[in-house]
């Protein structure tokens, strides 16, 4: 059965025309979690939205504050998305989460903790900004890395997390895939080759996305880290003589994907105020907050804001191509996949 839907604009709507807070009418197990006045929700999300939450988080007090009447405190939890949805489906409460890809959400209502029809609660299949997959490469580009196909060379070394435990890995791999795919014309044993020659120049094999930028700025490692785009423009921003984004010609448009765990967020009585974070992600403001956060804003116009920051023109696949998550990440990541089949540590 659909759950139930909440919007911001019926959300402010019910205050003004009843008066009194939102929460009137909520069952008693909704009414106490606000007897003190302030809501407390915890946010289970991956490794590179630390920045993009801790400024959402913030608008969204006041949003709270204001339809409301009630404070409200957000707890935040972060690593490798599927490290993350790991620890949820094992015990870890969440009234949310806001992982880097769908079939990570799909674990946690695999243990049943999220009700069927997740992905059609919010708009945009539960994906309220989107990112992509580049390169990041000293400054200079030294060893000319321009394409995926550079990245197989003997003389590059490659940072990347792992596939078994990044979301954000899993879409550096289709990432490849994809490429490898246009340029073997679906050849399968030439792709597989040229993933394995990819893996071989894996220099550290980090958890999440975190971890991996943190050995290749930090710890100058590799010559270049596949990454999320907004993890290149944060590493960009904070050292822009250091680093170059390079643009392949083919990537793929990676959806993170968000839900309310509501099991526990009905259990600590926050199931409404869990809809309001996850809907307002889509308002204009929020929007925009994505986009300062190098992420892709799902509202099409507001993205258009941000066609100077972002390369709007690269080639993008999607996980479709792949016949879906579920389908993906039984064939490349599930234990005795392709990735398993080609990887030696």
């Amino acid at each position: 059965m659909m759950k139930k839907r909440f919007t911001s604009i019926i959300f402010a709507a019910a205050l003004a025309i009843t008066g009194v807070s939102a929460f009137t009418g909520c069952s008693s197990s909704q009414a106490s979690a606000n007897a003190n006045g302030t809501v407390t929700l915890t946010n289970v999300s991956y490794d590179p939205t630390r920045e993009l939450y801790e400024a959402y988080n913030e608008i969204f007090k006041t949003h709270y504050k204001e339809t409301t009447g009630n404070d409200i405190q957000i707890t935040q939890s972060h690593g490798g998305s599927g490290k993350q949805a790991l620890e949820v489906a094992n015990g870890l409460e969440a009234d949310v989460v806001t992982l880097a890809l769908e079939y990570d959400v799909k674990a946690v209502e695999d243990a049943g903790l999220i009700e069927p029809g997740w992905i059609e609660e919010f708009p945009l299949d539960s994906s309220p900004y989107t990112s992509t997959i580049v390169f990041l490469v000293r400054k200079g580009n030294p060893k000319n890395i321009l394409d995926w196909d550079d990245l197989i060379r003997d003389d590059v070394g490659i940072i990347t997390p792992n596939p078994k435990t990044s979301g954000g890995a899993r879409w550096n791999y289709l990432a490849a895939w994809a490429y490898a795919d246009q340029l073997y014309n679906g050849d399968e044993t030439q792709i597989k080759d040229f993933i394995k020659k990819l893996f071989q120049n894996v220099l550290v094999l980090d958890s999440g996305a975190r971890g991996a930028t943190t050995s290749f700025v930090e710890n100058g490692q590799g010559d270049v880290l596949i990454a999320w785009e907004n993890e290149a423009y944060l590493s960009l921003r904070d050292a822009p003589d250091d680093y170059e984004i390079v643009s392949p010609s083919i990537s793929i448009l990676a959806q993170p994907s968000v839900a309310i765990v509501d099991s526990v967020a009905e259990k600590r009585g926050t199931k409404e105020a869990a809809a309001e974070y996850l809907n307002y992600l889509y308002s204009d403001e929020a929007q925009r907050i994505a986009g300062d956060n190098y992420y892709r804003p799902s509202n099409q116009e507001i993205l258009q804001e941000y066609s100077s920051v972002f390369d709007l023109s690269i080639n993008l696949v999607t996980i479709n191509d792949f016949g879906g998550w579920t389908a993906a990440q039984e064939t490349h990541f599930a234990d005795g996949g392709v990735f398993d089949q080609i990887y030696e540590k």
